[in-house]
């Protein structure tokens, strides 16, 4: 038996879509672990045989079939023989579109009208074992995500699939680091609100993210948000934040910075009084199930609790506006106040017919506080000598900002 490689997945849909290829993975017909081995491959992962290649050190993985055996996307049994088909190793793949090969000679083999799909902007199933691998709900609203733009759609026999594996209980079987794996590639892609969009539409935001799918259908006041819903109010930040940054950290703190709103009072609706305090506890429950990383959960804190105190700073006391900047560390950390900064205005340009305004509030505080970081405390405390360190700097601080704050409010103060 020959053993040949083809160039498959990403690579070949990316190409065949006119954009640029990144990471190349190829399929291996005809051998198995014991020939790849003595051809100087190195193997490496455990669940199925992957090797490296010994000069380029691209991913090749030998052909395979796999069988459902149990739940989650773990529960497969896999035959990686010589005797496994190129045709057959394309039909275990979720998308017609991930599922074309290229071989040496730059042949194209396309055995389930993938090229077809991409013609069409469809997203569509390889085959009804589609429904036994849960982790393709999400890998399906990360792709309907990252092609967004180039008007690609899932195909309705593909959906009645994700709702299907929704209800049947298998999501509940993933690796919460998988689903956080996937929420943070998709958080940082094109179009993170289709992602979130794709989810609810199959039920399955509901079961990763109750508290951001509790949000939809929740009111406003029409005045502050005239979109009124919560949750479009939610998808809306999401593509101000894809506009502002691509900074995944920034825009999980857009997609979790109302989850408050979800348990205010509803008979004081559409009111949500503090919605920031009452988002924090629900935040941590995220953080705990998912395993989210340190530096999301942070911002995303700090976005919940303080958003509404950036949007009117104007308004605020010099002690009030200090204390916002110690809590967000902004002496120390600027940078987080950068990223603070960039979530708050995605909140304020996330309301239909707003998205153009000016957001003032981000120069203001960075003008605040470049100014405060020009104070030279040690001097300050060397000359000083104060008995109480911590209220001299207090103070101190509180004094240049209220000068600051005068000469601010003058020169922006119509002629």
């Amino acid at each position: 038996m020959t053993m040949e490689t083809y160039l498959v997945g990403g690579a070949v849909r990316d190409s065949l879509l006119g954009l640029p290829v990144r990471d190349k993975d190829w399929v291996v017909v005809g051998s198995n672990a014991r020939l790849m081995k003595e051809q100087g491959y190195l193997q490496v992962g455990k669940g199925f045989p992957v090797f490296l290649h010994p000069e380029t050190k691209q991913e090749y993985a030998l052909a395979r079939t796999e069988r459902k055996i149990g739940v989650g996307y773990l529960g497969f049994e896999f035959d990686a023989s010589e005797f496994v088909t190129l045709e057959q190793d394309l039909l275990r793949r979720d998308l017609t579109i991930n599922a074309i090969a290229e071989s040496s000679d730059g042949q194209i083999i396309d055995p389930y009208d993938g090229r077809q799909d991409i013609k069409d902007k469809v997203l569509r199933h390889v085959s009804p074992a589609f429904a036994e691998d849960p982790l393709r709900v999400l890998r399906v609203a990360k792709f309907a995500a990252r092609f967004a733009k180039l008007g690609f759609t899932v195909a309705p026999e593909t959906q009645k699939l994700m709702n299907d594996i929704v209800h049947s209980g298998e999501i509940d079987a993933l690796v919460r680091e998988r689903v956080w794996q996937e929420i943070e590639q998709a958080m940082g892609g094109p179009a993170p609100d289709v992602f979130i969009r794709v989810l609810r539409d199959c039920g399955a935001l509901k079961l990763i993210l109750p508290e951001v799918d509790r949000l939809f259908g929740v009111p406003q006041p029409a005045k502050y948000h005239p979109e009124v819903d919560t949750g479009l109010h939610t998808l809306l930040c999401l593509q101000q934040a894809a506009m502002l940054t691509d900074d995944p950290v920034v825009r999980y703190a857009v997609l979790v910075h109302d989850v408050g709103k979800g348990v205010t009072d509803k008979g004081k609706w559409p009111s949500h009084y503090a919605h920031e305090t009452l988002g924090l506890p629900l935040q941590a429950d995220i953080s705990k199930r998912l395993h989210v990383p340190n530096e999301f959960s942070k911002l995303a804190a700090l976005v919940c609790e303080h958003h509404t105190k950036l949007h009117r700073i104007k308004e605020l006391r010099p002690a009030a506006l200090l204390k916002l900047i110690e809590a967000l560390d902004g002496f120390r950390r600027p940078e987080r106040v950068q990223k603070f900064l960039l979530a708050c205005e995605a909140d304020a340009k996330g309301r239909t017919g707003l998205e153009e305004r000016d957001y003032p509030q981000n120069e203001y505080l960075t003008t605040i506080l470049s100014e405060l970081s020009q104070l030279d405390i040690g001097a300050l405390l060397k000359e000083a000598k104060p008995k109480n360190a911590q209220e001299f700097v207090q103070q101190s601080r509180l004094s240049l900002l209220s000068d600051i704050l005068i000469r601010l409010n003058i020169s922006e103060a119509p002629n």
